[in-house]
């Protein structure tokens, strides 16, 4: 279960890796070739001395003919002075780890955060930086009001985003509606994670109300035991997709234990462990 408003925002785009893609393409204008392949890899970037430092969300894109990328997106719902120095970290330990172009972007409910979040970080000299990190941005300023059905029906994750994105619009009544009645049309399942991504990305807002009086037939589908079977298989294939991704062997006798485990504390806990693991074994330990 998806916990918190930050989670949520980066969340949406490991239920559907490509939709990062589409997002920069239509909403920032950046002519990103076109992606063959694109997953979740584990977003742990220590370095075997000391400080742990972790993104948000990490995806690897395989494009057609132009090489492979690394995204690291990251939520922010707040000023940090501490952040640009981190983005900086992470951009350039992971070209010198993986040997991929990085490329940061940043995720911000609000636009002052949005417009901090946009602006170049230098390292060095003023006027000879030595390193120029420029992050790219999605914020209420370019990341459009989706009111319109057929939108919706478009490209949900965009959607569901855009409403977190503008929780606090004088238009959230209207665009959390239309988002309502075409998630309600969907396979229950993919139905209620969205709902509850949207609703925990919503945080503290007045907007987090009138979506749960809207979704009342979903919640209480999520609140079944049914639902959370059918979570719990979509946690286990999430959690055997992301340890391939890593390239940690699973035996049939491992996947058949993840994909017959009911227990959404059980997965989470071995989720949780995923991203740190060097062997699928240490999943499974006792304590």
């Amino acid at each position: 279960m998806v916990s918190s408003s930050h989670e949520a925002l980066h969340r949406i785009f490991q239920e559907d890796t490509g939709a990062i893609v589409r997002a920069l393409r239509q909403l920032l204008g950046v002519p990103f070739p076109d992606a063959s392949k694109t997953f979740v890899v584990s977003p742990d970037l220590t370095e075997i001395a000391p400080v742990e430092r972790r993104v948000d969300t990490l995806l690897q894109v395989e494009t057609k003919g132009d090489g492979t990328y690394l995204f690291a997106i990251e939520s922010q719902s707040r000023r940090d002075p501490k952040k640009p120095a981190a983005w900086a970290y992470y951009l350039s330990y992971m070209h010198a780890k993986f040997g991929h172009q990085p490329v940061l972007i940043v995720l911000c409910p609000d636009e002052a955060t949005a417009r901090w979040a946009a602006r170049p970080i230098t390292l060095g000299i003023p006027d000879y930086p030595s390193m120029t990190v420029r992050p790219l941005v999605l914020g209420p300023g370019n990341v459009p009001v989706v009111t319109d059905a057929r939108e919706v029906a478009r490209d949900i994750p965009i959607a569901a985003f855009s409403a977190i994105t503008h929780s606090r619009s004088e238009n959230i009544d209207a665009i959390l509606k239309v988002l309502a009645t075409t998630l309600s049309s969907l396979d229950p399942v993919q139905g209620v994670i969205y709902a509850e991504l949207v609703e925990a990305g919503l945080g503290n807002t007045p907007a987090r109300e009138i979506w749960r009086d809207l979704m009342p037939a979903l919640m209480n589908y999520f609140r079944s035991q049914q639902a959370q079977h059918a979570f719990a298989e979509v946690r286990a294939s999430d959690l055997l997709r992301f340890l391939k991704g890593r390239g940690l062997e699973v035996t049939d006798e491992m996947r058949e234990r993840i994909e017959s485990c009911k227990d959404m504390d059980v997965l989470g806990t071995w989720v949780d462990r995923a991203a740190t693991v060097s062997r699928t074994e240490e999943l499974f330990a006792e304590g």
